[in-house]
Formats: structure tokens, sequence, C-alpha cells
């Protein structure tokens, strides 16, 4: 047997850390007859980990496995091409033996490689990505290809780290098995959505599976969503990073070793991936962001204290709830309901005795300017009487549903019993689900929409007829998907849509209802999709911020926990800690299941709603800066929440128990019971408390900050001009107040920070040039005085500001 460290090349790392398992199938006891028969190298190692972290290979590649040899290239217009061969097949079934490889130096710091099946149309993400017109002039990147074995090794010039090194295992190009491997420059890696972990990843033989799934989070499970994007802080101290994405919806597997390096196992689609040269790591994000789209600019109560809860029973114990939050001036902009408010769990519809007052309870709220968001699955009833259910009806005479091979619509079971499902990568399915919001908008004027259930859910695997044996649902490989099969707890893979077969549209359904709702925006509804990912853990020793500053990272900055959880009972200290951590969630909503006892702040005993209370006026007051961070996300992709990160400070790389909004205002919440302190990271440079005003001269160490139950921790970095303004129950009056500037001087006297504002509500303010962009700047006029000075105004005139009021921290 070859030798047990399995390099590609001489001089390739040695020992254990560079094993690239050969037999990653799970469930298998993998022995030395299994492992020989594919070619491949067998030592066994002391033990395995859980299913999951796969522990050493006992079974990994030798050198000279087969693989593709490059054997010839040309330049091109924006790059390169080459075909790539190979003659020895491997153990997966249908091999693709040649292949197409384009190179595509798109921009300066952006590389996209395609490798592709020349012969046979394969399929490929829908989705609009940017088009180069003419190649990088000064890439930051060099490229080299190794002919035999084929390989891709992508460095940074300005360094010649090594960022892509696709040489330390074979490629695999199979029908239903595609593989790539490569090193990775350091063990700082994030991103890789949407799983339960810490922020920074554990790379000690950790696989990651991305097939969308409707579970309570769980370590090492598959969750809702799939995002095959990573950041890497590179070695040596240069504080650089640069990011990864694999354009690809199949179900994969993403397997990171202490090398460090990482493989992509993916059963369908094309390898196609971006690298992204950064060289900071909020430039790898907006280059990320730039490829696949940068969020929608949320509307002004979006951003506001939302409540909801399955289970309140009726219209009017929701009422109830909205007059208690109003009794005791609590802010709060959005009410919503779980499923509860319909008749018999359809959609469209609402339950005629318990939710009779359901339109009288939304004319109520936008009365006091408030706003009513309700859920929506995508499951529609099958079982009504014939002309009794529209929703169905209409959409089997439209043809807007999944179905079967056969033609026959497939039937799943969700909440109503057995449904269909709406094929949503079809327009005739927009145009009538549109229809069916309208009808239902005519009813009950709703502002937003909570689309759940959209991995998409069922209760039953496939549906309720089962699926059939072929391929698409027995794969020759399939990943680490909770249940085993790709129809586990939701649609047959080989279901039919549109645009392609279930199995490679899986994960994109979701974001597919997006749209379809979003749609509705042009007849003047606003119908926000809202993604849910809820982190319902019981304990705020869990830390749910890691997947706030993931999300963040991954350009979905509307995103935040279910505060105070969402399963079995919260306690009350636990619910002040979490309201207080959620007033800095960029989208903040307190949610909890049926049968637990109700968690909204008046609840709770007069000391505990007043903490409440404090910290939801604290998020209001805040709200011109969010407002603006939103902004900066939605032009330019910056993150909302970010992670504290400093690209040359080292011991930030791993912190995910405090987070920053934007680049200034740091938030150290209690995330411990029992506590009246909390430690926190302040890296190197003077920071403010938001509080008082006194400073902190960090040299980056940890500080030891007093956290009695009122109260959550806030430090202002210096160098800033964020705005505020005085705070009320609802954002509509509290942005009718005036204003404020709150400077945070460096050590040179000097500062700086803008505002954004519009209406809130108009769509495409930006387009119409309907709104403001001031730019504020701090100077030193004598040596004990300093002036806020509106520097200038990128857009928008004097009228367009209230009053400003400033105060500068010195």
């Amino acid at each position: 047997t070859a030798s047990p460290t399995g390099p590609r090349h001489p001089g390739a790392p040695q020992g254990r850390a560079w094993r690239f398992d050969c037999y990653p199938e799970r469930g298998v006891v993998v022995t030395r007859e299994l492992c020989e028969a594919r070619n491949c190298c067998f030592i066994p190692a002391s033990s395995f980990s859980a299913p999951g972290r796969n522990g050493v290979p006992w079974c990994f590649y030798p050198p000279g496995f087969p693989s593709y040899s490059l054997v010839s290239v040309k330049a091109t217009e924006l790059g390169q091409t080459g075909t790539l061969v190979k003659t020895v097949k491997t153990y997966y079934p249908k091999d693709i033996l040649t292949l197409h490889l384009e190179l595509l130096y798109e921009t300066d710091h952006r590389l996209r490689v395609r490798i592709t099946d020349p012969s046979e149309s394969r399929f490929e993400v829908p989705i609009a990505v940017p088009k180069a017109t003419e190649k990088a002039s000064s890439p930051a990147y060099s490229v080299e290809l190794s002919n035999e074995p084929f390989g891709i090794i992508v460095k940074r010039t300005s360094t010649g780290a090594v960022l892509l090194n696709t040489t330390v295992a074979p490629l695999f190009y199979c029908d239903q098995f595609l593989q790539l491997s490569s090193s990775l420059s350091s063990q700082y890696i994030y991103g890789l959505g949407e799983h339960r972990s810490s922020f920074l990843h554990d790379i000690h033989w950790n696989t990651l599976t991305m097939w969308a799934r409707d579970v309570p989070p769980t370590e090492l499970t598959n969750l809702y969503g799939a995002h095959p994007f990573y950041l890497a802080m590179e070695e040596g101290g240069t504080g650089t990073a640069h990011g990864f994405f694999l354009l690809n919806s199949n179900a994969m597997d993403v397997a990171l070793q202490p090398g460090p390096a990482i493989t992509w196992r993916t059963i369908g689609g094309i390898l196609d991936f971006y690298v992204f040269l950064g060289p900071d790591p909020a430039s790898v994000i907006g280059q990320y962001l730039e490829v696949v789209g940068y969020p929608t600019m949320p509307v002004y109560w979006a951003l506001g204290y939302h409540l909801c809860r399955w289970g309140y029973g009726s219209s009017n114990a929701t009422w109830d709830v909205v007059k208690n939050m109003r009794n005791y001036g609590i802010p709060q902009d959005v009410q919503w309901n779980d499923i509860d408010y319909m008749d018999r769990s359809l959609d469209f519809t609402f339950d005629p005795a318990t939710f009779s007052t359901l339109p009288d309870m939304v004319k109520d709220l936008h009365s006091h300017g408030q706003r009513y968001v309700m859920m929506l699955d995508p499951g529609i009833s099958s079982i009504q009487p014939e002309g009794e259910y529209w929703p169905y009806d209409e959409g089997l005479r439209r043809g807007v549903f999944i179905n079967h091979t056969d033609g026959s619509t497939l039937i799943g079971k969700v909440w109503p019993g057995l449904t269909a499902f709406p094929d949503f990568s079809d327009d005739v399915t927009h145009e009538w689900w549109y229809d069916n919001l309208k009808r239902f908008h005519d009813k009950v004027p709703f502002d937003g929409l909570w689309i759940d259930m959209n991995e998409p859910s069922s209760f039953v695997d496939g549906s309720t007829v089962g699926c059939p044996d072929t391929e698409l649902e027995n794969p020759p490989y399939t990943p680490g998907i909770l249940g085993g099969l790709l129809r586990a707890k939701t649609l047959c893979a080989s279901a039919v849509q549109k645009t392609s077969s279930h199995y490679n549209m899986h994960s994109l359904y979701g974001l597919l209802e997006a749209k379809a709702s979003a749609w509705g925006q042009y007849f003047d509804i606003w119908m926000k999709g809202l993604v849910s990912n809820h982190v319902s853990s019981q304990s705020l020793s869990l830390h749910p911020p890691p997947g706030m500053l993931t999300f963040n990272l991954l350009g979905v900055p509307l995103v935040g926990a279910d505060v105070c959880g969402f399963s079995e009972q919260t306690e009350e200290e636990l619910c002040v800690r979490w309201t207080q951590l959620g007033a800095f969630y960029p989208f903040t909503r307190n949610h909890n299941a049926i049968d637990q006892k109700p968690q909204d702040p008046p609840a709770f005993s007069p000391l505990a709603r007043s903490a409440m209370k404090q910290s939801l006026l604290l998020r209001y007051s805040l709200f011109p800066l969010l407002y603006t961070l939103f902004h900066r996300a939605h032009t330019h992709g910056h993150t909302v929440a970010r992670p504290l990160l400093f690209p040359k400070d080292v011991r930030t790389y791993g912190i995910d128990r405090q987070f920053l909004w934007g680049k200034s205002l740091m938030v150290t919440p209690v995330l411990d019971p029992g506590v009246d302190f909390v430690v926190g990271y302040f890296p190197q440079g003077l920071w403010y408390d938001y509080y008082t005003g006194d400073s902190i001269r960090s040299k980056g160490e940890e500080l030891r900050l007093k956290a009695p139950l009122e109260h959550i921790n806030l430090h202002l970095r210096e160098g800033a001009v964020i705005p505020t303004q005085r705070p009320n129950t609802t954002l509509f009056v509290s942005s009718g107040q005036p204003l404020h500037l709150v400077s945070s001087l460096s050590e040179d006297g000097s500062a700086g920070g803008e505002l954004f504002w519009d209406d809130g509500e108009t769509s495409d303010t930006l387009e119409t040039d309907q709104y403001a962009h001031i730019v504020f700047t701090v100077v030193k006029v004598r040596s004990d005085h300093y002036r806020p000075v509106r520097s200038h105004s990128v857009h928008g005139g004097e009228g367009t500001l209230r009053p400003l009021q400033t105060s500068t921290l010195t």
C-alpha cells in the first residue's frame, strides 16, 4: 500500500491531518477490503468519533490516485480555458471523463472558476450573477495550473499566501458525485451556514451538511438554509482575509480537517466557484454580495420590536397583549400571529369564531402607527370539498403545484392535513400566489408575511404514496442529511418542478417563495418575506449571538433569534437578559410556543418589565444608527451586526459573545445566569462607556464590567459620530422626535459618521431621490473646544432633517 500520508505531490504536506477520506459514506463500517477495492490506503486510527465528525480517516487517497490531467490551455478575453481528461474510471457511477475548464479573471479581487461537462447540459443554479466584460487589469491574485494531475493554485500576489490549492486530493466529477479538495490558508474559517455551532468553525474533522431542513437547531445537523460560502483569515499576522463561494444548490457535505484543508462533496450540478481577495473581512463580504445580491432595504417598522406567539388563541387575546404593551408604555411596532389565526390551519383564512375581530385589531394597530404580520405556510390543503377552498381549486386549474414524475400532484402532509406544494420556480405560480394574497389582504390588511415551513417541510417522507425507486431518490452518495434520505420530512427528490427536479431545487424553495411574496410590492402591498431562523435554546449560556453574526457575514442582516426562547418555559432573569441582547439583534422579535406561559414584557414583575422597557427604548433611541447601517448593507454589502474580528488582533478571531453595530458600537451582553458582571474583550484603542462617557484606553485586554440586571454594557469606539433620537413607543412616533449626534473623539480629536434618512416606507427612495444622506465630522476648533460639522450633504437639503443636538465624548 502507498504512503499513509496521501500527499498528491512530492513535498506536499505530510501526516494524519492531510488524509483525505476515500470512504465518506455514513453508516458503513469501513474494512480493509472495502477500502482497497477503491484503490485507497487503509490504516486504522484508534477510534472514530460520532457521525458527522469522522475523525482521522482509516481509508484515504494514496499518491497517484487516478485523477484528471490538463491537456490543453488557451487564453481568452477574460482568462483561460482548458480541457481536463482522465482514462481510469473511479468507483462512483457515470464518471465524466472529459471536462471543460474556464478561468475568469473577473475583477482585480474576484476570480471565477467553472468546471463543466462539455458534452451535456447540467443543472446550474438559476440566479443572475454579474458577467464580466473585460479581464482584470491588475489582479490581486496569481493562478498556477498543474497539468498532471490537474490542480489549481491561487496565491495572493502581495504576500504569496496560498489561498487555494486543489492538488492536495483527487478531483471527482461523476453524474451524482462531484468532489473538490483544497488546502486552507489557516484554521480561521467562518460562514458555511446554516449550522448550530460557534462563529469560528472547528476544523478538526468537522463535516457540515447543506440541505434545507425544518428541525430545531441541533449540533451536527443540516438546518433551515444552505450557504456554501466561507470567509478565511490568513496566517502571518497580516490581517488579510479572503472568501470562497461554491455556486451549487444540491445536497452537499463540506468536510473540514486540521491540515488545514477543506473538501466539497456535492451530488449534482457543476463546479462553479469564486475566490474573493478582500483584503479585509468587510471587503470579502462586499465582494461576495456583489455576486449573490445585496440585501433588501427593510421598511422602518421592521426594525422595531415585534411580539408573537403560537397560541394566543384568539384575536381578542392578541389584542389584549398589544393594549397591555401600550398601557405600560413599552415600545412595540409589530404584532404577529402564528398559525392559530387560521381557520382549520388553512392558508388565506382566519377563524370566524376565535379570530372574528382580527380585521378590527389590524385597523386598531394601524390607527396607532403599528403593523401586523401573519404566518403563511406553502402547504395548500388538498382535502377541502371542491368549490370551498379557492387556493387549491384555482391552483389545480392553473397547474401551479409540484408533481410526481407521472404528472399527478404530489401530496404531502402539513398542519391542515394533506397538502399540495406550489412550484415557486414557475411565474404562473407567482401570479396565483399574488391573487391569493390580494384576496386575503382585502379582508385583513396585513403589512408583512412570515413565510415559514418552506424548506419545504412535510410531516411524511416524500409524499403520502412514497417516491419512485430512482437514482434521484437513492443517489450513489448521500450527504449526512438528518434522516439519511433526501426525502426525509420533505418532498420526493424526483418531484417535478418547472425549472428542474426537486433534487436540484430543494434548497432554493424558500428563496423562490420569498421572491414570489415580494412580487406583491409592485401592487402597493407590503409582502416582505422575513427570513425566520429560530435559535430556540433555553439558556443564554448557549450563546445565541454566533448565528446572528454568521448570517450577517452571509448577507442576511435582518436576523435574530426568538427572544426569550421558543420552546419550554423561560425564566424571568433569562427573559430580561435575552431582551437586552435582543434589543441589539438587527431583527428583534419575542416569540414562544403553544402551551407555554406568556413571555411578553407585561407578563413579568415590575422590575423585569422596567428593565425590558429600558432596553427597548435604548434600541429605539439608536434607530437612526441602525437604519443607516441597513442602508450601508443595502448599497455596499456591509454587515449590520458584525463580530469584533479586528484583522490584526488574533485574540478577536474566536470571540462570539460580543459584537458590534457597524464599526463603532460594541455590545457586551450577559449570557450567563445569576451574575451581576460580565467580562468583555476590548481591542486596542480608546473606548467610551456609552452611558457615562468614561473612557477606557485598552492595550487589547479583557475587562470585568458591572452588569446589574437592568443594564447591558455598550461602548463606543474612538473616532465615531453616531446619530440617535428621542425614543417613543413606536418608530413612527420616534422618527418625529429630535435627532442627536454622539461623538467619540479619537486621540487627535477627530471623529466621523453618517446618517441616511427617508420616510421609512416608500420603496426605491434611492432611485427616486427621496432621501437625505448626510456625512458628519468633528473638528478641533481649539485645544478645549470641539464642533460637530455637517461636512457635506451627499444627498438632500437642509430642510430634510430635524434640528440636531450634539454631545461629545472626550
